[in-house]
C-alpha cells in the first residue's frame, strides 16, 4: 500500500494540447516510451512499458524504435490496470528486465510510441505525451496525485478536458490510432467548444 492510504489506485486528469508549450518544459529532451497492450478490453489493461531519455534522432514509428533503441531502455514495467471511473483507476505496476521487458514487447501487444515531456506548474507535476506513428500529431497533458485531483489549476496550454473519453486511453489508441478518427474529433469539437469537468471541485485557469 502507497503512503497516501490508497494502495494501488491512481488519480489523474487528462487534457488535449494542440500547440506544445516548449518554453515551459522542464527539460530539454523528453523520454522516449514504448508501450505494449497484450490485453485491452473493457477497461482493463496489461501493459509492458520500455522508456529511456530520447536521443536526438528517435525514429517516428514502433518497430523503427525498438530497432534503433534495442539494448539502450533503462526503466521498464509491467501493469496490470482496471477501468477508469471518475479520475482513478486502479494500477499494479512491478519493474522488468530491460533486456525481458523488450523481448516482450517484440513478442507480442499492439503498440504506442510517445515522447513525454515533463513540466511543473504551481504544486503540480505534469507530463505532456506527444504521440507518434498513426497517432501522430496527438497531444496530451496529464496531471496525477496522491489522491483526488481537484480544485485544479487547468494551464493555457489544455484546451478541453478528455479525463472521461476513453478514445484518448492509450490502451484504445494502440487499438485505434487517432489518426484514423481525428477529423471526427475536431469535427465535434468545433460543434460543443471546449468542456472541463466540474465534479472535481473548482477548475481555476490562470
Amino acid at each position: 500500500m502507497s503512503d497516501t492510504g490508497y494502495g494501488d489506485f491512481e488519480f489523474e486528469r487528462k487534457f488535449l494540447v494542440t500547440d506544445l508549450p516548449v518554453a515551459l518544459l522542464d527539460e530539454p529532451a523528453p523520454d522516449v516510451i514504448v508501450q505494449s497492450y497484450f490485453l485491452a478490453s473493457d477497461g482493463y489493461a496489461l501493459r509492458i512499458r520500455l522508456q529511456m531519455p530520447a536521443p536526438a534522432d528517435v525514429p517516428r514509428t514502433g518497430a523503427e524504435v525498438l530497432d534503433a533503441l534495442s539494448g539502450g531502455f533503462t526503466f521498464c514495467t509491467l501493469t496490470a490496470k482496471g477501468p477508469s471511473n471518475g479520475g482513478t483507476r486502479y494500477e499494479a505496476e512491478r519493474e522488468l528486465d530491460p533486456h525481458v521487458a523488450e523481448q516482450m514487447v517484440r513478442r507480442g501487444g499492439q503498440h504506442v510510441v510517445k515522447f513525454r515531456h515533463a513540466v511543473w506548474l504551481g504544486g503540480d507535476g505534469w507530463v505532456i505525451d506527444e504521440f507518434l506513428d498513426d497517432n501522430a500529431p496527438l497531444l496530451v497533458a496529464e496531471v496525477e496525485r496522491g489522491g483526488p485531483v481537484t480544485d485544479l489549476v487547468i494551464p493555457d496550454f489544455c484546451v478541453t478536458e478528455v479525463s472521461d473519453d476513453p478514445r484518448f486511453g492509450n490502451e484504445a489508441l494502440a487499438g485505434r490510432p487517432y489518426r484514423g478518427w481525428a477529423a471526427d474529433f475536431e469535427r465535434e469539437f468545433a460543434a460543443t467548444g471546449p468542456r472541463f469537468l466540474q465534479e472535481f471541485g473548482r477548475n481555476e485557469r490562470p
